[in-house]
């Protein structure tokens, strides 16, 4: 199935026009505008939302102002007290039915509008002293049209102004063209909802203080349209030509009896979801979401096998060295075909010989970083591609590596739990299965907060658990000391706890050699040292089952998925296991909710969703992968009502009309051009 035609262009055109074609808008303007907006067109102006609203209509009496209120007086000017030097103000005094009061202008003096004698509505706050210093609106008495009684608060930027904004404003609103409706009628009925224009006007230019409706108007405008993309692409993704990859379970078998272990329920109703999909006629794109040691790994390598077993090849894709290593090591322990790792520090002719391997097939299976899409890699048939912890990649790198087989069907796994609204946006492409348990065994770890003021008593602390056999990690934020932030780096930290320690203090961190790093986790892993300073490059890959206790230093300063994937080093043993979270005095309020919630739960779904509130999740239809998943009008919060809304509605408007030919469709197509969302559909495929 092909995505809808393009439409015609020539409705939307005034709305694609560049800011300079507004009145007042020459080019320093359109860049200030362009630098708040986000853009510098017509449409992006239109898009900057007021964030708030300043409500004038309060006119009263001088005798009845409170300091510090805003009000709008109508008023006699009876009095101007031109100031005696440059540096002091002008003053005028201005008297109604009910007494007197001071206008103070420090700089420009509106000398039109206020010549003794003329009557005049002057808005603004008056302070302890009964005076107004250089009110926010002056305009004559029988002009009230000319004050803006709803005053809307843009979103600003360094040099750019709220009066820079009006005019331009103004005339955007005019240009919006007679658009036809795409929402269901009954819809706009229940909500109560304004059309497109009559929404945005409610918000740039209100004589009312807007209904909530105007906004979510918009934002559920912005969310169908991505929805509708999405539902695009699922249709396509279902309808992609692939092929059956079935196998007889005999590689599979032979990897459990190594692996000693059955997979829990949970892992095997996972695994018969991936298998449906390889041998299913057409190519699988499907997430596998699970939190810090819920079993992924297992799931994917036995997917591998099940690829293997058909006669293909399946390769995983990792991040970092570190992960790439810890998975070569698991699949060299169960996998019962060769298995090879590629990654930058393969050269020479080890390198040479293992992509000739995969070149003719005699590599079945290869793990690696993002040397695995260079391109003098190149396989004989890759069937299956697996992709770990696929945030850290770019869009590119995963698009690559997809297209490194023909029709070959792709898993993407992340060990950060996904929200609730990411899976309908960043992830509603893809069929999702999910691993919400941990593997027995597991055990639970005890989360405490600490001051770095407490350090000594910490320091002893850890060597009372050194002095019972207990391996520990010590994770600082930074590898030299910065100049700018006050942390702790992980060298001098080294330093002092190796001067207290002694040689069963180890470090690694990411400007060593891989030699060198790999050498320090193999110490630590073996038992030879037991205190273990890193940064966060143990964050992922790294499995010490004997480690149990881990200290994160300046905890304020990771973001809580980082934290929940650092306290997941531990509790992998038998013994008991504790997480201190170091932070610095005084922290600041939402830097202690964070941790606070760290502390209170171990439930990494509850934790992304947070994180999410906080951090936002990444472009949704485009290559950033930080910030709010691409939305101008909707908010992920306040609006997830509607995005739930707009997936359903996505879904049934794409399996009624996939041509998108109806009268909605047509309408639905101009939607999708406003925001823009045609030009997204190839980044979706990267997942």
């Amino acid at each position: 199935m092909q995505p809808p035609s393009p439409i015609p262009s020539s409705l939307c055109a005034p709305l694609f026009e560049p800011l300079t074609a507004l009145r007042g808008v020459g080019e320093q303007v359109a860049s200030l505008i362009g630098r708040a907006a986000g853009g510098a067109r017509v449409i992006d102006l239109l898009f900057h939302l007021p964030e708030s609203w300043i409500d004038r209509r309060a006119r009263i009496a001088i005798r009845d102002a409170v300091p510090g209120a805003l009000v709008t007086i109508e008023a006699e000017v009876v009095r101007i007290d031109k100031p005696a030097s440059p540096r002091q103000p002008t003053r005028v005094v201005v008297r109604d039915g009910s007494g007197a009061a001071d206008l103070v202008f420090f700089r420009r003096f509106p000398e039109a509008k206020l010549a003794r004698g003329a009557r005049v509505l002057v808005s603004g706050k008056f302070d302890d002293r009964g005076q107004m210093v250089h009110p926010d609106h002056v305009v004559p008495a029988g002009q009230e049209a000319a004050l803006p009684w709803i005053e809307p608060v843009w979103p600003l930027t360094a040099g750019l102004f709220a009066w820079n904004l009006r005019k331009p404003v103004a005339d955007a609103l005019t240009r919006i063209p007679a658009l036809p409706e795409w929402h269901d009628p009954a819809l706009l009925r229940r909500e109560g909802w304004p059309d497109f224009a009559a929404a945005l006007r409610m918000l740039h230019a209100p004589e009312v203080p807007p209904p909530p409706a105007a906004r979510r108007r918009l934002a559920y405008d912005e969310l169908l349209a991505g929805q509708l993309a999405l539902a695009f692409v699922r249709r396509r993704a279902r309808e992609r030509p692939g092929r059956g990859l079935s196998g007889d379970g005999a590689l599979r078998a032979e990897a459990l009896a190594r692996f000693g272990h059955v997979p829990t329920a949970e892992q095997q109703a996972v695994l018969a979801e991936i298998d449906a999909d390889l041998a299913a006629p057409r190519r699988m794109l499907r997430l596998l979401q699970g939190d810090v040691g819920s079993g992924k790994t297992l799931v994917a390598v036995l997917a591998m096998l099940r690829a293997v077993e058909a006669g293909a090849q399946a390769a995983m894709m990792a991040p970092t060295e570190i992960l790439a290593r810890q998975h070569f090591r698991t699949l060299e322990r169960i996998c019962p075909v060769p298995c090879a790792l590629l990654t930058g520090s393969v050269t020479g002719k080890a390198r040479t010989r293992l992509l000739e391997g995969l070149a003719d097939g005699s590599v079945p299976v290869v793990v690696g970083t993002h040397a695995l899409v260079q391109d003098s890699v190149t396989f004989r048939d890759l069937g299956l591609a697996v992709i770990d912890e696929q945030h850290r990649f770019g869009v590119e790198q995963r698009l690559r590596m997809g297209a490194k087989g023909e029709a070959a069907d792709v898993l993407v796994m992340t060990a950060t739990p996904i929200p609730r609204t990411l899976l309908l946006t960043q992830w509603g492409e893809m069929q999702v299965s999910r691993l919400t348990g941990k593997p027995a065994g597991r055990q639970p770890v005890r989360t405490t907060l600490h001051s770095l003021a407490t350090l000594p008593d910490l320091v002893d602390a850890i060597g009372r658990a050194l002095a019972g056999g207990a391996r520990v990690y010590w994770v600082c934020p930074m590898v030299a000391e910065s100049e700018v932030l006050d942390l702790a780096a992980a060298e001098e930290r080294f330093a002092g706890l190796r001067g207290r320690f002694g040689d069963m203090v180890g470090l690694a961190h990411g400007r060593q050699d891989a030699a060198v790093r790999e050498a320090a986790l193999a110490d630590f892993a073996a038992g030879r040292t037991r205190l273990l300073v890193a940064t966060t490059v143990i964050e992922v890959g790294v499995d010490v089952p004997e480690a149990s206790v881990m200290v994160i230093e300046h905890a304020e300063r990771f973001g809580l998925a980082p934290l929940h994937q650092l306290r997941g080093r531990v509790g992998r043993g038998r013994e008991a296991s504790f997480c201190l979270l170091l932070h610095a005095d005084g922290l600041a309020e939402p830097a202690r909710r964070r941790l606070t919630l760290l502390r209170d739960t171990g439930d990494g779904f509850r934790i992304a969703d947070e994180d999410f509130r906080i951090r936002g999740g990444g472009d949704l239809l485009g290559t950033k992968q930080a910030g709010l998943p691409g939305w101008r009008l909707a908010d992920a919060e306040a609006h997830e009502d509607l995005l739930h809304m707009a997936a359903r509605d996505a879904e049934v408007l794409a399996q009624r009309d996939p041509e998108l030919r109806s009268e909605r469709g047509e309408a639905a197509r101009v939607l999708l051009h406003l925001f823009e969302k045609r030009a997204a559909f190839r980044t979706l495929r990267a997942g």
